[in-house]
């Protein structure tokens, strides 16, 4: 049972991911390539009647880490609380941003809640990329301190940062050189997700640019996507053991090759939809790839005194797991009839919705 609640939990958040990514991503063009209204206009058309439906996935998914891997979901809680709080605080702000825009008609108050979408979208695409640097390279689980655990095993806390800014010193923080890369390869792939999204739901005067805006961030992409793996043995001696194991596990290396290499393509695609679709198996790929490198450690330790946290030893008792099911398959149904429902009504190009407009 707690490899289903497990392939549950990460099928989940590749939803979320690739719902909610196109939202940043959205807001990261926003931010740096809407110039007049109209293009403000269009951007906000494209997401306004998903966006608030799509960070229901990550509720949904803390709640899953709540039932099936509560020590997980305690550890990391605690570990994590200052990004958490931060993610939460941007959370806010991107979505105040977008609803009180349209209250009042003036320059300004427009110009402080555009920048409060953008920006906030900007540095939430960033943190989400940290966050699985920090899920990769490990954390001192117990404190260890010279070779002694200052606190139970699964528990530790990180620091925004350290002051050798190093993945690998004994104190480790939230952000270092490694973390830091995941989280521009977080905002890259983030802003072309949202470009193409953008350009599959709308006939603004900006797509055209923004197939180019896709083709050259596929290039950043791809330089990134290098670098993090050279430098993932720096993190991880063996980053590869499991798919040299288990050879079927490939198949999600070779999704992510194929969004990245099919966005290339994006300037001579005559369907709007593909470039999305790419960046979609990009982004699954790349999460299920990492998932499956570190697989089936959740949360690695990066000493030698405490276990790692495992789907095996964080996971709720047989029974819950057992009976939760049943309600799962129950849930599963009402979300994928919403669904349905939803991108049926907006279905198409979405330049006339005038989301937000009072």
């Amino acid at each position: 049972m707690e490899l289903f609640w497990y392939i549950v939990l990460m099928t989940m958040l590749a939803i979320y991911v690739i719902l909610d990514g196109y939202d940043f991503g959205a807001g990261i063009i926003h931010l740096f390539y809407a110039k007049t209204e109209k293009d403000k206009k269009a951007i906000t058309n494209a997401i306004g009647p998903f966006w608030d439906a799509n960070e229901v996935w990550l509720i949904a998914s803390g709640g899953v880490l709540f039932f099936a891997f509560p020590t997980l979901y305690a550890s990391s809680f605690s570990g994590f609380y200052l990004p958490l709080i931060m993610i939460l605080w941007l959370l806010i702000f991107r979505a105040i941003g977008l609803e009180l825009r349209g209250q009042v008609h003036n320059k300004m108050w427009e110009l402080i809640w555009d920048k409060a979408f953008g920006i906030s979208s900007l540095l939430l695409a960033l943190f989400f990329g940290v966050a699985l640097g920090n899920i990769v390279r490990g954390v001192n689980l117990g404190g260890v301190i010279d070779g002694v655990s200052t606190h139970e095993a699964h528990y530790f806390f990180l620091p925004l940062w350290n002051p050798t800014f190093s993945p690998q010193a004994e104190q480790l923080g939230i952000l270092d050189w490694f973390t830091v890369l995941l989280g521009v390869v977080g905002v890259v792939s983030l802003a072309i997700h949202g470009a193409n999204w953008i350009i599959f739901k709308t006939n603004s005067d900006l797509n055209e640019k923004l197939k180019k805006v896709v083709f050259n961030l596929s290039i950043v992409l791809l330089a990134l996507v290098v670098i993090s793996l050279l430098v993932w043995h720096v993190i991880e001696p063996k980053p590869f053991h499991n798919f040299l194991d288990k050879p079927w596990l490939w198949i999600f290396p070779i999704t992510t090759l194929t969004g990245l290499f099919g966005l290339f393509k994006v300037k001579s695609f005559e369907k709007h939809g593909l470039g999305f679709l790419f960046s979609s198996l990009f982004l699954f790929g790349g999460l299920t790839t990492t998932v499956a490198s570190i697989f089936p450690k959740v949360l690695p330790s990066t000493n030698n005194v405490n276990p790692d946290l495992t789907l095996y030893n964080v996971a709720a008792h047989e029974y819950g797991l057992s009976v939760g099911v049943y309600w799962f398959a129950i849930a599963a149904v009402l979300v994928a009839v919403y669904m349905v429902i939803q991108y049926s009504i907006f279905k198409g190009k979405m330049d006339d919705v005038g989301y937000g407009d009072h």
